[in-house]
């Protein structure tokens, strides 16, 4: 993956607003948010890109945002499929042990 996709799919995200929603689980939402853009801008800002601990840390977010999108309703589950296609990104962006 490409340092330029990872910022393109940054500048995208970072375009849109906090999507307006009711949920039990907007707090845990915005904390995902946090972390995942943290690592993004790590990534970014890094040559190295991201070291174990944060490519950890971002699967946990992932799993996470899998288990709370289901529930939000169809007009603001945008904004958080294309948060985990970032985390994604860097994740794919990490080099792989054998």
């Amino acid at each position: 993956m490409d340092r330029s996709a990872i910022a393109t799919a940054w500048e995208t995200h970072c375009g849109e607003d906090w999507p307006q929603f009711a949920s039990p689980n907007e707090g845990q939402l915005m904390t995902l948010d946090t972390v995942i853009s943290g690592c993004v801008v790590f990534f970014l800002d890094s040559p190295e890109g991201l070291d174990a601990q944060r490519v950890t840390i971002v699967k946990d977010c992932l799993a996470d945002l899998d288990g709370l999108t289901e529930e939000l309703d169809a007009d603001c589950r945008p904004y958080f499929i294309r948060l985990r296609r970032l985390g994604e990104l860097l994740i794919a962006t990490a080099p792989t042990s054998s």
